[in-house]
């Protein structure tokens, strides 16, 4: 608890940074006012460092880039591996776990041991890594690094500790799982193929132990070799040498016979009794031609061959399709007697696997559902029907469909919100899927006592948004809205048009939404704006367009350099409100225009009434418009507020408030008649050219050079968000040097590059300054005023922050009917960098919601009159006077430094300088441990956290390097110490930073390991067991231990210790299941032990009975004999 008391007197002459260009600190008036009584300030804050904590909580979505896919069929759990090597672990919903490589190489295969609660990873690096799967964030127990040898093929059989690696000298190496060592024992490539082959087989690409005898072990090799090796023997039982090579092998549970997929896409079955020549050979896909050749078909890159007790077995295989077919999708196929189904695919087939009843492979399989990875979806097609419907997907794995260019995050959202945004997205789920349960239903999960509801939205490139419900760390979609569907196709045959026709033109650029009011705006790549309203009924409605040609015809500014003297400020009134423009507003200063087209938007709104469905409907659409040849700069700013009824937005020429009650423009000025005789800096609409930086590099100094420049385009940089490529471009070196001189100045939000003609391009301009944030509030626009009035702050890129008063009716009838005034006051406070983010403060230290009218359905049938009356929410700032007096605070953000003001003094209270080196991307103002407190994030990666209003830095870590513009544009803050940003083209990740959420976290997360007794095998029956081989006599412990075999080579492999500890993975998780995993585990060693010992007494007993008797015979026989006869 630490108190902070600030004499506003003469304040911020003495603290360090508070004069930024004047000695009044910020205030737009270098002018001296009538000096005020001094007051003190005492705000009690709360929050201390060891209130924060950074870590991440829960990924959703897809993995990225998919390299590998294993299942646990007793478990029922799915682990899907990746190229940057990390590893999803799914369960039923709620149980979703992400593990990552330290290494960051790819994983090249899964295998789990079965019911046991362990994985093990083979990656791209030649390292094989177990992971501990029975504690809620697993962890790696041991690695082996092979030095020599490069891995290609793993296969764990079914209750063994002895881990099978082929690698891609053809050799196969044993590891023992407990220990994670070398065995000793090793099959030699030369000594599994014939000595006489003068070639070698190539890389091992397949293993697997026979069903029929676990002795025996195939190995599969790339050429199309295939040799069954006798473990007991050392030596090979039968080789099978094939023309075609070898993709993948597949066992019948009997072990007589085995099916192999081939690279000319044919499946060839062997007979063990014969192995001189395949018993069957099929090509699924390809016809005879009229010359009786066979078309030439795709690779089977793998096949599962699958019985069933009750039907004929499943062949399911990858590929084979005939190469003359261009252009079909990749295909599944699944033969099942004598039916062929095809199953075409959206995306190309990874790796796919087929799901048993039971986890023996000696026994009849039972398939009953095939998990099917894709390079972009995951999909699970259920076998027990005729036609293989899919189940439906209870994951997020679609939030890539389109891909994803922004996002924003909103905690503790009103509780009605979800159960309505799904009741109305329900409808339009999609149909046909499997009636049956979910087939991944491992782990176990319940929803934690620390849940509140969240709401996620996410803006796409072909222009819908998504509403997720992210309440307790999980992800489920609620509703999906087209803004598409307000607007007409455009047509490349239509004159401008064609310049305009974009891959996606109605890709969103930022999102504003108020959960109370549900007024929800977003913004779009082609320079338009559109407000929807909520409604529950469907509704007949016809879209109204507003279009506004804001541009600034100011061809040369004066912008100071860094080594001019700081400017004058000189106080002036108010400017007089601009008057309405209806339908079209003319550009400040704007001129003739080149013909028509000049005037034209980007998209054309439907001009007709339309049937809406319930959810969000269209009411406004706001475009600008192309002027001089070029097209509209992009929107940078935008904030909207319900109670006002007023939306306000920005770009790089100037202002624009547009009154969306009465549909009407209420003011349209460029930046720099805002100012007014206010300008700091004097600038001039007409001056000397200046060798300065053009206009058309005019973006983000920073993060434009992650951009190419395009002409005559609208948008070029979401590109960079929306192509799924793991190419990361670098950060130049000047992004460290972020624009904070007016030279290199430029919008910080706009991260969209602008095109300029040929004819302009050449032109040297000064650089413009920006609309970089705005935010609606009640505020004191001039140190006179007395009472707070609505305001509308305008923060630039210049670091420049106008305050606009307005003057809006209270009454309904009066504001639906009255203009509402606003001019600017002349009022500009000063920071270093471009403004990032403004929110306000009362006397206490607690933040204060901007006004907000209450939802209300325009489109309810019942009472009409009721509905129609506004029901407002205005938590003013002088609802505490009696606790601290008149005024609020405001709290400013830039792209260097934070800042508090005292309101209507314009004093500055604090100011921190956050960076020097580098530069604020995103900053928020969140509530923390029932306290706020500023939240940043910056280019270089560092995460931190300041004190309100004194700006005490309390968190600072270095979480995250900016690798690509992805993360700059969808990292956000939200309240409760929550985070987000897209990892990835298709995952986000959320992350906290509060501590009391991660201490909670364990309780959160699902459990992925539940003890479940192993099934036990069937009974063979005794001619099986006595003509089936010896499986069960086989001791792999005597072939492969240290004691017969020796141990590996020590430079061959090494071994490493995991951060769970040599002994973790005897040692169960902790907590109850750990212990109850014990407890059993430990009673069947004993139970175990206690029978050996019983079968050792019965032993023991046999010996000394047959003892007994042939001594009692030798006494009889020698009874009546004397010694001598002896």
């Amino acid at each position: 608890m630490k108190k902070f008391r600030k004499v506003l007197d003469g304040l911020t002459t003495s603290s360090p940074g508070g004069s930024i260009g004047s000695p009044s600190g910020g205030s737009a008036a270098g002018t001296p006012t009538a000096t005020p009584t001094p007051k003190e300030i005492e705000i009690q804050e709360t929050l201390v460092s060891e209130n924060f904590q950074l870590c991440k909580t829960v990924r959703h979505g897809f993995p990225y880039q998919p390299t590998a896919l294993a299942f646990d069929p007793v478990q029922k759990i799915l682990a899907i591996g990746s190229r940057t090597g990390g590893v999803r672990i799914l369960g039923r919903p709620g149980v979703d776990c992400y593990c990552q490589h330290e290494s960051g190489a790819a994983v090249l295969q899964l295998q789990f041991l079965i019911n046991e609660g362990a994985l093990v990873t083979a990656c791209a690096d030649d390292t094989l890594h177990l992971w501990n799967l029975r504690q809620r964030r697993p962890a790696v127990l041991h690695s082996l690094k092979f030095n020599r040898e490069r891995i290609t093929f793993c296969h764990l059989p079914f209750q063994s500790k002895w881990l099978y690696v082929g690698t891609e000298r053809g050799n196969t190496h044993i590891v023992n799982i407990e220990s994670f060592i070398l065995s000793g024992y090793v099959i030699m490539w030369n000594k599994a193929i014939e000595l006489s082959t003068k070639t070698h087989p190539g890389p091992v690409v397949h293993l697997s132990d026979s069903p029929k005898d676990e002795g025996k072990l195939l190995i599969g090799f790339e050429s199309g070799t295939i040799v069954q090796w006798d473990l007991r023997l050392k030596k090979a039982d039968f080789r099978i040498y094939y023309d075609e090579a070898i993709h993948s092998v597949s066992w019948h549970h009997e072990g007589k016979q085995f099916m192999c997929s081939h690279s000319d896409g044919s499946l060839s079955i062997w007979n063990l009794r014969n192995t001189t020549k395949p018993f069957q050979v099929t090509f699924p896909h390809g016809k005879i031609q009229k010359d009786g050749r066979k078309e030439s078909c795709k690779p089977i890159l793998k096949v599962e061959y699958k019985t069933s007790r009750n039907s004929e077995p499943f062949v399911i295989f990858s590929g084979g399709l005939s190469y003359d077919k261009a252009g079909r999708r990749p295909t599944l196929t699944i033969m099942h007697g004598k039916a062929i189904t095809v199953l075409e695919m959206d995306y190309p087939i990874v790796e796919f696997m087929a799901l048993c009843e039971t986890p023996y492979n000696n026994e009849v399989q039972e398939p009953y559902a095939v998990v099917v990875l894709l390079e972009k979806d995951l999909i699970v097609v259920d076998l027990t029907q005729s036609n293989f419907p899919v189940f439906e997907n209870p994951y997020p794995m679609d939030i890539h469909e389109s891909p994803v260019t922004c996002t924003a995050y909103f905690a503790d959202c009103p509780p009605d919100i979800i159960p309505i945004l799904y009741s109305i997205g329900v409808k339009h789920k999609k149909t046909g899927y499997s009636q049956k349960e979910w087939p991944v239903g491992g782990g176990t999960w319940t929803l934690g006592s620390h849940t509140y509801p969240e709401i996620i939205i996410t803006g796409h490139a072909d222009g819908s948004i998504k509403f997720w419900d992210a309440s307790a760390i999980t992800l489920q979609m609620l509703y999906k809205l087209k803004t598409s569907k307000a607007f007409l196709k455009p047509k490349p045959s239509e004159g401008r048009a064609a310049d305009l026709v974009e891959d996606d033109p109605f890709a969103i650029q930022m999102v504003s939404w108020c959960p109370q009011s549900r007024i929800f705006c977003v913004v779009g790549i082609s320079a338009h704006i559109i407000l929807y309203r909520f409604s529950k009924y469907e509704a007949n409605t016809q879209i109204v367009s507003l279009e506004v040609r804001l541009r600034c015809e100011a061809e040369d500014v004066i912008s100071p350099s860094e080594n001019e003297n700081n400017p004058c400020f000189t106080e002036s009134g108010s400017h007089s409100p601009q008057p309405h423009h209806h339908q079209h507003a003319a550009s400040p200063g704007s001129g003739t225009t080149e013909g028509n087209k000049d005037s034209n938007p980007c998209l054309k709104v439907k001009d007709r009434m339309v049937r809406v469905p319930p959810g969000y409907q269209a009411e406004l659409v706001i475009q600008l418009l192309w002027a001089d040849g070029e097209p509209p700069q992009q929107i940078t700013s935008l904030d909207v507020n319900s109670a006002y009824g007023l939306l306000a937005f920005g770009n790089c020429n100037g202002l624009a408030v547009v009154d969306y009650l009465q549909k009407t423009i209420l003011l349209c000025m460029s930046t720099l008649d805002l100012y007014g005789a206010a300008d700091p800096y004097q600038r001039l609409t007409r001056s000397p050219r200046r060798n300065r930086q053009s206009t058309s590099e005019f973006c983000m100094r920073g993060l434009s050079n992650l951009y190419s420049d395009s002409k005559k385009r609208i948008r070029t940089s979401y590109q960079s968000l929306t192509e799924l490529s793991d190419n990361q471009q670098s950060i130049d070196t000047d992004r460290s040097k972020s624009p904070t001189s007016a030279a290199a100045t430029e919008s910080r939000e706009n991260s969209f590059s602008r095109s300029r003609s040929s004819s302009v391009s050449s032109i040297d301009r000064d650089t413009k300054e920006a609309v970089t944030t705005l935010q609606f509030g009640e505020s004191y626009a001039r140190k006179s005023d007395t009472l707070p009035t609505p305001c509308l702050w305008v923060g630039t890129s210049l670091g420049m922050v106008l305050l606009i008063p307005m003057s809006i009716p209270t009454d309904h009838e009066e504001r639906m009917e009255e203009p509402v005034t606003i001019g600017p006051s002349g009022t500009v406070l000063m920071l270093k960098g471009s403004v990032l983010r403004i929110s306000f403060l009362d006397c206490m230290g607690a933040l204060i919601q901007s006004p907000y009218e209450v939802w209300r359905d325009l489109n309810a049938h019942e009472d009409p009159d009721r509905m129609r009356r506004r029901k407002l929410v205005h938590i003013s700032p002088s609802s505490s006077q009696h606790t601290c007096g008149e005024g609020h605070l405001a709290v400013v953000c830039s792209e260097k430094q934070a800042k508090v003001f005292l309101m209507p003094s314009q004093s500055c209270l604090f100011v921190h300088n956050i960076t020097e080196s580098s530069f604020v991307l995103r900053a928020d103002v969140v509530s923390v441990c029932n306290s706020v407190c500023l939240a940043c994030f910056c280019a270089n990666g560092h995460v931190m956290t300041l004190s309100l209003p004194s700006l005490r830095p309390l968190l600072d870590v270095n979480y995250l390097p900016l690798a690509d513009m992805r993360i700059a544009r969808t990292f956000c803050f939200t309240h409760g110490g929550q985070a987000l940003y897209l990892s990835s083209p298709t995952e986000i990740q959320r992350i906290t930073y509060s501590q009391e959420m991660c201490d909670n976290l364990q309780e959160m997360l699902g459990e992925l390991f539940t003890p479940i007794e192993t099934p036990e095998a069937q009974n063979r029956g005794f001619l099986k067991g006595f003509f089936g081989g010896n499986s069960h006599n086989f001791d792999r412990e005597e072939l492969f231990g240290e004691a017969a075999a020796g141990k590996g080579s020590r430079s061959l492999a090494q071994h490493i210790p995991g951060q769970a500890g040599m002994e973790g993975m005897k040692v169960a998780a902790c907590g109850v299941v750990g212990d109850l995993a014990r407890a059993r585990i430990a009673l069947d060693e004993r139970g175990q032990r206690l029978g050996e010992l019983e079968e050792r007494t019965a032993l023991m007993m046999t010996s000394a009975e047959t003892f007994s008797k042939h001594a009692h015979e030798v006494m009889l026989k020698c009874k009546d004999k004397k010694w001598y006869q002896l």
